[in-house]
């Protein structure tokens, strides 16, 4: 019963809109209406401002740690499902009619409660994802991409080193699923119509 409550939180956690409710409180905009359309931070920046996106960014990536540290103290054996439900609840939420972001802020926030929570790894759990992401970007100048790779390769280290199953398998699932949240953007990608970052030389 206690799964299934922090399951049922994590997700309504998760399903908070930051990048709505900054845009129409703040800026009486509603952001998609706007750019991609995307509830995620990538579109609040590039319709409100490079500072909000960096604000949205740590917005959605403390709902998936809060929603793990919640579990930690209700329902320890919760903590990955935690995590998981608060992301999907950032891509479907429904707090905003089911259509939200892709969930990379969150993920973070996911690596972040796993290392506190469960492994203590900071290094491989979640600043090695971060170096990689930016990494690639500064190659790709795509962020799209180098999301998506972050994500997998975090995933990769966590098999290669042993890390605990639930942990590793947990997160296969979340590169899957952010993977799967970003089809339109592999399409372009395919077409090489991607957009492209301008701000990284």
């Amino acid at each position: 019963m206690k799964t299934v409550l922090i399951i049922l939180i994590s997700y309504l956690f998760g399903s908070i809109p930051w990048a709505l409710v900054i845009g129409k409180v703040f800026y009486h905009k509603d952001i998609r209406q706007f750019g991609s359309g995307n509830l995620g931070a990538s579109n609040a920046g590039r319709v409100l401002g490079k500072h909000v996106a960096v604000i949205v960014t740590v917005l959605d990536a403390l709902k998936a740690f809060i929603s793990m540290w919640i579990a930690s103290m209700i329902a320890p054996e919760a903590i990955i499902y935690a995590g998981l439900a608060c992301c999907i609840g950032h891509c479907f939420p429904v707090f905003a009619q089911f259509k939200g972001g892709k969930a990379v802020a969150t993920s973070y926030g996911f690596f972040l409660g796993i290392t506190v929570f469960l492994t203590q790894n900071w290094f491989w759990n979640f600043l090695f994802p971060i170096l990689v992401f930016f990494a690639v970007l500064y190659a790709t100048k795509i962020v799209s991409v180098s999301s998506m790779t972050a994500l997998l390769c975090e995933a990769v280290a966590s098999l290669i080193l042993r890390q605990p199953v639930q942990v590793t398998v947990a997160l296969f699932v979340i590169w899957a699923f952010v993977t799967y949240r970003h089809k339109s953007n592999i399409d372009r990608i395919r077409k090489g119509t991607e957009s492209r970052i301008k701000w990284m030389g």
